[in-house]
């Protein structure tokens, strides 16, 4: 027998078998921040507590990205080995997520113990009062099965699930941001940056706002290299729910609809929702909101502009999932809206990629979002999605706390250094300051420089104003898809937008905090006043950076 201790706390694991697994998923999980010995005493706690559940079955869900393919081919395997609890882990699309757990919600029937849930719906369970507060099961009835290690001032963005007292309702599992994409290689070609040079009168660089990033998305687009057409810009624009996660994924932030105020824009959101002591009291500008703002206004306009003059023609029949790796083929020079989970993909690190050098280093790199010309210093920049371990209240007992045990084992720090390097979406601030990250980092493309510095703090999720993500989310695409296709134009499709929140907020009926909306006044009365809505600004001077310049500043 082996006798391990761990922390406080000593056990003793008598089984041959139960042995043999521990250590042979020790060695399995190397790459990890914590010692052979830390290892073995963390998966030794996680056999030792587990030991009433041997035998026992729960069932999880994630939407379609590696790192949850991972979880459910590995790490699976690999907690039951140890736990003796048999997770099927279900892997299905986002939307289907949601769904399911609101119909978990609304029957009461146990479809799966615990969802992987985006953090953006932090605001619809503070006032639906459906998930289990984890604070209070942490101190209380879960305190036997939290483990000692669990160490939540190690995760990154904690806050992303936390209610408006702090209590965490929803603990990160991945995360993942969008950040602007751009081809290293032709933004330093001394060729290519005399010529913008001229042309524009200014530096070729990583853009610090919209006005720089259409300009170089006109200089490239129609230009020839390597024997290939470029495009200057990247995107998508089918009719499809993944077109309202364009938007709601904080596009209008980056434009400047919201407030100052991290993690999300007080009173004004970055949807647009104006919400007073909790309460949302309206979305459209006659209420006090945003949605229909010249700040949403312009964030349309320009996302269309670009798609049509900028983008690759097929462009328009995308969605989130054909978008995602296209930047790897090699006619793209910048993309302005690169979720960082499709860079895991060997498209953009393997050799004989178009956007991979001789020496295997990627030829792009990562750097902050510009942003657009009603953005004021002290909002947030980008978006954040952080994929996050959701207990509904109707799952108890035992199977609450072995669903608690498996969302632990997918964030220890035993393997979150290899989930990160299958998947590139950490949690963890020792896994991105990893020295195994220090010495690959080059790998990366600065994704590794941009999180160890405290410009990340300024990439957020939606935030807990947001009253119902599901119902509110599903107003946003239709509208959009309309504008697209020209059958509207962007104000009239904003003002819809604005007029169905309103209708939809004005009829919900929750727990908590429901909305209380505002009695309509005339749009004049709330643009003449400091902070969000805010009035016509004019376009920008164009500002860009040198790419090396800016690291040296995050260092």
């Amino acid at each position: 027998m082996i006798f391990i201790p761990f922390q406080s706390h000593a056990f003793e694991i008598a089984d041959e078998t139960q042995q043999s697994d521990i250590k042979k998923w020790s060695t399995f999980f190397e790459n990890s921040t914590m010692t052979e010995s830390e290892r073995l005493a963390e998966l030794a706690w996680f056999a030792e507590i587990s030991k009433p559940f041997q035998g026992y079955a729960i069932k999880s869900v994630a939407e379609d990205i590696k790192t949850h393919y991972w979880e459910s081919e590995v790490l699976a395997q690999a907690f039951e080995e140890i736990t003796g609890i048999q997770v099927e882990h279900e892997i299905i699309g986002e939307g289907s997520v949601v769904e399911r757990m609101m119909e978990q919600q609304r029957t009461g029937r146990i479809i799966y113990d615990i969802y992987v849930n985006d953090a953006d719906l932090v605001g619809t369970h503070l006032r639906s009062q459906a998930v289990v507060n984890l604070s209070e099961y942490m101190q209380n009835e879960g305190k036997l099965f939290t483990n000692p290690d669990l160490d939540l001032d190690d995760f990154l963005n904690l806050e992303f699930g936390q209610n408006y007292d702090g209590n965490q309702l929803q603990l990160p599992d991945q995360q993942f941001a969008n950040l602007y994409w751009f081809r290293y290689d032709w933004f330093t070609n001394p060729e290519i940056r005399a010529k913008f040079k001229a042309e524009y009168g200014y530096d070729l660089g990583v853009p610090l706002n919209w006005a720089a990033y259409e300009d170089i998305a006109q200089f490239f687009t129609g230009m020839q290299i390597g024997g290939k057409t470029v495009y200057g810009h990247l995107d998508y624009g089918k009719k499809s729910p993944s077109l309202g996660w364009r938007f709601t994924d904080a596009w209008l932030s980056i434009a400047g609809v919201g407030d100052v105020g991290l993690p999300n824009g007080l009173p004004v959101d970055e949807w647009g929702i104006r919400v007073e002591n909790k309460v949302p009291v309206g979305a459209s500008v006659s209420r006090g909101g945003a949605i229909n703002s010249p700040a949403a206004v312009y964030a349309l306009s320009k996302y269309i502009d670009w798609l049509t003059l900028y983008a690759p023609p097929e462009a328009q029949n995308w969605r989130w999932v054909d978008a995602g790796p296209k930047a790897s083929r090699g006619d793209i020079a910048q993309r302005v809206f690169q979720y960082i989970t499709w860079l895991s993909d060997d498209a953009f690190h393997e050799m004989g990629s178009p956007v991979v050098g001789e020496d295997g280093k990627p030829l792009w790199r990562v750097a902050p979002t510009p942003h657009g010309r009603y953005w004021d210093e002290g909002m947030k920049v980008g978006y954040q999605d952080a994929g996050s371990w959701t207990i509904p209240k109707n799952v108890k007992g035992q199977r609450r706390a072995m669903a608690w045990l498996w969302a632990q084992f997918c964030v220890s720090k035993t393997v979150s250094l290899d989930k990160f390097l299958v998947g590139g979406t950490p949690v963890r601030k020792s896994t991105i300051h990893a020295d195994y990250l220090t010495e690959h980092k080059d790998n990366w493309g600065g994704l590794i420089e941009f999180y160890r510095s405290i410009e990340e703090q300024k990439w957020t999720d939606t935030g807990p104003n947001v009253p119902h993500y599901p119902i509110l989310s599903s107003i946003w695409w239709p509208n959009i898809a309309r504008a697209i296709q020209s059958e509207i134009t962007p104000k009239e499709a904003m003002d819809t937008v604005g007029e169905q929140m309103d209708s939809a907020m004005a009829s919900m009926r929750m727990a908590k905090y429901s909305p209380q909306l505002h009695e309509p006044k005339d749009e004049s009365h709330w643009l003449n006043q400091p902070g969000s809505p805010k009035p016509e600004r004019s376009r920008p001077m164009p500002q860009t950076i040198d790419y090396d310049e800016l690291i040296k500043q995050w260092k």
